[in-house]
């Protein structure tokens, strides 16, 4: 019994690693940092729609490296209630700034099921930067913008490597 004690408190500590991961933004604004002042695109968009992605990428990192781990459920539930928790602080926040009320985590499960579903619909794409970078420009508003796609790739596959990085130096998965 001790043992299941110790491999949640293991999980825990995993799962506020990559909460704390998604949150910290400063790959956020490296890749901001990267992108041209002449480009025509709407920063504020690709900077908030970026950190959406983060978000989502740490997530489908845990069900895509530790397909195997008999502990990924759990690990996957308790990263996704802290990101729960923190959109809730979003949302009561906005509330009480501007008076309207955004629904972060919808958002997020919204975004999460439209990056799937574009992957779904091309299952022999190379990898699934292939296909994040082109739909995350277009949820940026910037179908057509090479440096979004870019952005959108450059985001989606640093956070991946991260998270299995990760994972490796703690021995997961």
């Amino acid at each position: 019994m001790e043992k299941s004690k110790t491999e949640r408190s293991g999980i825990e500590k995993a799962g506020e690693g990559l909460f704390n991961f998604a949150i910290d933004r400063q790959d956020l604004k490296t890749i901001m940092s990267l992108l041209p002042a002449e480009a025509k695109i709407k920063r504020e968009t690709v900077e908030y729609e970026l950190q959406i992605l983060k978000f989502i990428s740490t997530g489908w990192s845990i069900t895509y490296f530790l397909e195997n781990f008999m502990h990924k459920d759990q690990l996957a539930a308790f990263y996704w209630k802290e990101v729960y928790q923190y959109s809730q602080n979003i949302f009561e926040t906005t509330y009480l700034m501007i008076g309207q009320k955004i629904d972060y985590f919808l958002i997020l499960k919204q975004r999460l099921e439209m990056y799937i579903e574009a992957m779904k619909k091309q299952p022999k794409a190379p990898e699934p930067a292939v296909i994040i970078g082109p739909e995350f420009a277009r949820t940026c508003g910037n179908v057509d913008d090479i440096f979004t796609v870019m952005a959108g790739s450059r985001m989606f596959k640093s956070t991946v490597a991260s998270v299995k990085k990760y994972f490796d130096e703690i021995r997961l998965g």
